[in-house]
């Protein structure tokens, strides 16, 4: 799970602004052609041909109670003269994809501790890959692919281009950098690594295993040799995590009406790591069955962000009689461990040792459908929307 702190002084602005000294050319992006905008090149004279783009952006609403709606959020078009101030150091990019994170429904509420809430009337913000298209940055050039916070739009400017980072490498899709080689990824691997401490032939169970972060810990689970559960809301995502990303058992939740007499079935020998993404009535279930000393990795509580009054844990004694450890965790901790996990993970992916599915949305008016559709396991995979092509 990421830290609503760490996002709390991201702030995308919106400047009318011309741009100098440079040749190329702007796209007014929709969500499979650009009509570009060009600018003329004048030998660094700060004369230049002006350009006006529409800039689409998907706007906050108002706070929500409750389970989040598309109508909770509305299609804006501004008009965009774009220029960067001199003294700044900022960067103006194009976004080519968003990711739709489930953390993010704490910032549609004003009473969240620790959150950074998004404001009524301003654009939604999230994880994006962008290309860089202007920038005052001296770690960023024109054409540079990055990764890092962006707006719920066309256009964003990036303020002191705060926590971008460069895309090393483009030889897997750009995409995956919201996913496998990003924040989820991440948060499997040192949630299965460095949380979990996990050991060769323990058994492991992962709720909402077909998920961005779910499918990954089942497979860096099986590279360690352990045995691999996990549950999901569908069939279809049953056998997904049978067939291709080779867990050993999976089950459908929603068709089991004893989670406690099914985890005994399935996982007979007891769990020794439980990586946690659900919460309520499953992580009930789940103490009733952990091993002494097993360790639960806290990464997310879905089933508990929508509701007004969350769930309580009846069983919490098993913590102690069974020397249980239960940790959440928030991936910006371990950011250092950022270029570790991606020459591991990026090696994994092109040693066919493990595969990444995700689900695309096209197009940023889908992108509050797509959104709302986590809340209701409609995503097979990684949820991500494509604005435009590079």
């Amino acid at each position: 799970m990421i830290d609503a702190k760490y996002v709390s002084t991201l702030v995308t602005h919106y400047l009318q602004i011309t741009s100098r000294g440079f040749s190329w050319s702007l796209y007014n992006a929709t969500s499979r052609a650009c009509t570009a905008t060009t600018f003329l090149y004048k030998g660094g004279s700060t004369q230049m041909a002006r350009s006006e783009v529409i800039n689409k952006q998907v706007i906050f609403k108002d706070f929500v109670t409750g389970m989040p709606e598309e109508s909770d959020m509305s299609l804006k078009y501004n008009k965009l003269t774009l220029q960067l101030s001199d003294v700044s150091q900022d960067v103006l990019v194009k976004n080519l994809y968003l990711s739709c994170d489930p953390y993010m429904r704490f910032r549609m509420a004003n009473n969240v501790p620790n959150s950074a809430p998004f404001m009524p009337g301003s654009v939604i913000t999230g994880f994006g890959i962008s290309k860089v298209i202007i920038s005052n940055h001296p770690e960023f050039e024109q054409g540079d692919f990055v990764s890092g916070f962006t707006g719920w739009e066309e256009y964003s400017i990036i303020p002191g281009g705060i926590n971008l980072k460069k895309i090393k490498y483009t030889d897997v899709p750009l995409s995956y950098y919201l996913g496998v080689l990003g924040m989820p990824g991440l948060a499997a691997y040192v949630g299965f690594y460095e949380v979990s401490s996990p050991k060769k032939g323990e058994s492991v169970y992962i709720s909402a295993a077909a998920g961005a972060v779910g499918q990954l810990v089942g497979q860096f689970a099986k590279l360690l040799g352990c045995y691999v559960v996990g549950s999901a809301g569908t069939q279809q995502k049953v056998d997904l995590l049978k067939d291709r990303f080779g867990f050993d058992e999976a089950f459908n939740y929603k068709e089991e009406s004893d989670l406690n007499a099914t985890l005994k079935r399935y996982l007979p020998n007891g769990i020794d790591i439980y990586f946690e993404n659900v919460g309520g009535d499953i992580l009930e279930s789940v103490l009733e069955n952990m091993n002494v000393h097993g360790r639960i990795a806290v990464c997310g509580m879905i089933s508990q962000y929508n509701l007004e009054e969350v769930k309580g844990i009846k069983n919490l004694r098993q913590l102690i009689s069974k020397r249980i450890k239960m940790e959440g965790f928030c991936e910006p901790d371990y950011l250092h461990m950022y270029p570790e996990f991606v020459e591991k993970v990026r090696g994994y992916l092109k040693e066919g040792k493990i595969v990444y599915i995700e689900d695309t949305a096209d197009g940023l008016e889908n992108a509050p459908s797509a959104f709302v559709g986590l809340f209701h396991g409609k995503n097979i995979g990684k949820q991500i929307v494509h604005i435009c092509d590079e």
